[in-house]
């Protein structure tokens, strides 16, 4: 294919720095959904126990809550492409080590558990700036259907990369498969090193970090609808990865008849958010965070389903549906920080937010052993499913998640967008209408379903 011939598939509103974003993101979420489970297999390969695999995970986890806020000050202050590039090396560089260890057998727990680490760091500090760097690739009129087409693209590459890895896994081993993601990082960020910035101002140095994190606390903290969501979804992601992560595999194993069931359910959810961005690239409510918060109450379903528990049949529907319904949230939720953060401040309000739908996640999965012991497994997961139904409810109470629409492309700022072709669109075909109404996070979700993949 030409490189015409591809400009002419792209949408007219597509420049190039949110084709680069779309292609690089979409090569890291093949390589890095296999790799985390090849991680897994590769502590089991080196003799490691299942703590074992949770000190691994945990020692990703930890890093990347410790240096969000610092990530997001940093893409603040000096161009966020460097910054993107700059996480890909270290999480090439960490994978890359990772895998060579595996595959050459000297691999040892705390070798692994410090190169998980690196990576978070790297995460850390890529989510922020790939979060204002995809925010601005396309102007305020495109951008609810720019981040679904996005967001379908990474999750179309998490689900195919998660079935690629296990087969993989299976036939050549994990650090072939770790050694495959450091590949995917070096790709990504070769693609993000082309990224257009000839119109992006230069960014002020600032009065230190800690000035700039004050700033970005003042902007996250002066808008109710912001941090009412980030706060339930601290909770609401703590639920479900206790329940995904810890309930999940011990109800599949005495109810659902093993792995393989429990695998359908989790590729269903997967499918589901492909609907779900399919969706929302033809629908654009005009209260659309009040749509979005609205979609949050099904995804208590699977961690009830899972409470009672429901067959495999059942879950697998209810996790599809609550797959297109968080999807539809994650959309709206990047759509609303597109308007209503100013550029400048982007990447630091979405590493506070960011910084509060994973904090809690590691102690959500360090607890869930306790509660299911003092109790019980069903108890536990009841009150999980009821917590998110509770505090979606709660957010539902603030006036301005309920009145936020989107807004006119005419009445936003002018915006500059980062590589844009500004093409007109083609003969025959319709301009896009102008939006009449508008929110991680987005993913790239904000919130830890609105992700963007590293």
């Amino acid at each position: 294919m030409t490189a015409r011939s591809f400009t002419r598939l792209r949408p007219s509103w597509a420049g190039r720095n949110y084709t680069l974003l779309s292609a690089a993101a979409v090569i890291t979420g093949l390589g890095t959904s296999g790799a985390l489970i090849a991680s897994m297999f590769a502590v089991y390969e080196a003799g490691g126990s299942a703590t074992d695999a949770g000190l691994v995970a945990a020692a990703r986890t930890l890093p990347l809550v410790a240096f969000l806020l610092i990530g997001g000050a940093v893409a603040d202050r000096i161009p966020r492409h460097r910054v993107m590039v700059a996480a890909n090396a270290l999480n090439c560089l960490s994978q890359g080590l990772f895998g060579l260890l595996v595959i050459t057998g000297r691999a040892e727990l705390w070798q692994m558990a410090l190169l998980a680490g690196l990576g978070g760091v790297g995460q850390a500090f890529f989510a922020p700036a790939a979060e204002g760097m995809v925010m601005t690739s396309v102007g305020s009129a495109e951008a609810g259907r720019a981040f679904a087409l996005f967001r379908l693209g990474v999750n179309a590459s998490q689900i195919g990369g998660a079935a690629l890895g296990g087969a993989l896994i299976a036939a050549v081993g994990p650090g072939w498969v770790l050694a495959a993601d450091a590949a995917a990082f070096a790709v990504a960020g070769l693609l993000r090193a082309f990224l257009d910035v000839s119109r992006v101002p230069e960014r002020e140095a600032g009065d230190g970090l800690l000035t700039d994190l004050r700033v970005g606390w003042r902007e996250f903290a002066s808008r109710p609808w912001l941090w009412a969501v980030v706060v339930q979804f601290s909770v609401v992601n703590a639920v479900v990865a206790a329940a995904e992560s810890v309930y999940g595999p011990l109800i599949a194993e005495d109810h659902l008849g093993g792995a393989g069931p429990w695998g359908v359910a989790l590729a269903a959810f997967g499918a589901g958010t492909m609907g779900g961005a399919l969706l929302m690239m033809r629908w654009r409510p005009r209260r659309m965070l009040l749509v979005g918060t609205l979609c949050v109450f099904p995804f208590a379903l699977p961690t009830a389903a899972l409470a009672v528990p429901v067959g495999a049949h059942t879950l697998t529907a209810v996790m599809f549906l609550s797959g297109v319904s968080i999807e539809v949230f994650g959309v709206a939720w990047m759509t609303a920080l597109q308007q209503e953060i100013p550029e400048d401040k982007l990447s630091r309000v979405s590493s506070y937010d960011w910084f509060g739908s994973v904090a809690g996640v590691p102690l959500a999965a360090a607890l869930a052993g306790p509660a299911m012991e003092v109790f019980g497994r069903g108890r536990a997961l009841w009150g999980g499913a009821a917590l998110i139904v509770v505090l979606t409810a709660a957010v539902l109470c603030v006036p301005s998640v309920r009145r936020l629409e989107r807004r006119p492309a005419e009445s936003l700022p002018p915006v500059e967008v980062e590589g844009s072709d500004s093409r007109p669109p083609d003969q025959g075909q319709a301009s896009e209408p102008p939006i009449v109404n508008a929110p991680p996070g987005g993913t790239g979700d904000g919130t830890a379903s609105a992700s963007v993949t590293g």
